[in-house]
């Protein structure tokens, strides 16, 4: 099923802009497309839109020839759950595209146009699994800007912007970590990561200051070859005019980040609309981090393009 040159990439929901995706992802070699899915629904809903599924799997959970070996499997995963439920819980397409992607019958999987986040994440972390050494999965947007007469084309990681909504410091480590390694196969730059609070370098005292430094710590202690520091706020991890005023001394990271860590969701999921809606930035995911395997999630409201450029980025940070 999968390519030995293009990697193949589950989508794992039977809709109009999925199925329009598809056949752009495979005409244009990015992907080898697997719709999951009632089979004659997805060739309806493609003839309807003058879809062609050539080049493209179109994969029915319970008529697949692997169906049998598959509910096995996710038997054995989640202990004590008997054929029944194992078939039940193989029947969905969202399970099953999981399932393909860790047995290695596809090698990544794009799902969430339409069924919630919070699914797509629970079939990452009950069938694919986190990375060795990582808690906490959760997710990045990358916020380009286009060049300008005034700049340069610039990119830059946001996270988590979609995910942990108030991780502690060990979370926010992993958040640190797995955004790092993200940003190093998407960035065309080293990447240097801001831990961001309301505070720059001891400037406020308070609990959530507290949190954000032990997880700098902890990042330091497990990944130090990392170019990542602390706290700051965003306008000294921005601006180098800023950071000179800011910090007595140079910094490897304050006035030059490019991957910004928000202590919590509320910070993230504002921070990364401002940019996109005021700022003009292109926000592309978000897209899922610290699975074993890839895996990422689109947003209810993705275009065709969207989707296209999700699966694209997805595929460049599991290189």
């Amino acid at each position: 099923m999968a390519s030995a040159k293009i990697p193949s990439v589950v989508l794992a929901e039977a809709d109009e802009r999925i199925i329009q995706a598809a056949e752009v992802l495979a005409n244009e070699r990015i992907a080898a497309p697997v719709l999951i899915g009632d089979a004659d629904e997805i060739h309806a809903i493609a003839a309807s839109n003058e879809v062609s599924l050539e080049g493209i799997d179109v994969v029915e959970p319970v008529r697949h020839p692997q169906f049998q070996q598959f509910a096995a499997a996710a038997a054995y995963l989640r202990r004590p759950l008997d054929e029944a439920a194992a078939h039940a819980a193989l029947a969905k397409p969202l399970n099953y595209g999981a399932m393909m992607v860790r047995l290695g019958h596809a090698d990544a999987m794009i799902a969430g146009a339409a069924v919630p986040t919070a699914l797509v994440i629970k079939a990452g972390l009950q069938i694919i699994g986190v990375l060795e050494g990582i808690v906490t999965a959760s997710s990045f947007f990358l916020m380009r800007f286009s060049e300008s007469s005034e700049r340069p084309e610039r990119k830059f990681i946001f996270a988590d912007s979609a995910v942990n909504i108030a991780p502690n410091a060990q979370q926010l480590a992993d958040i640190a970590i797995t955004s790092a390694d993200s940003a190093a196969n998407v960035l065309e730059e080293t990447p240097r990561v801001a831990m961001l609070s309301f505070s720059t370098k001891g400037s406020a005292q308070h609990d959530r200051v507290t949190l954000v430094t032990e997880a700098l710590n902890l990042v330091k202690q497990s990944r130090p070859d990392l170019i990542i520091d602390g706290e700051f706020q965003f306008d000294a991890a921005y601006s180098a005019r800023v950071a000179k005023l800011k910090l007595k001394e140079d910094n490897p990271v304050a006035g030059k980040a490019n991957v910004f860590i928000f202590p919590d969701l509320n910070s993230g999921n504002i921070g990364y609309k401002i940019t996109q809606y005021l700022g003009g930035a292109q926000a592309v995911g978000p897209i899922l981090q610290g699975f074993a395997k890839p895996i990422s999630d689109l947003s209810r409201g993705a275009t065709v393009n969207d989707i296209i450029e999700t699966t694209s980025l997805l595929l460049k940070i599991s290189n």
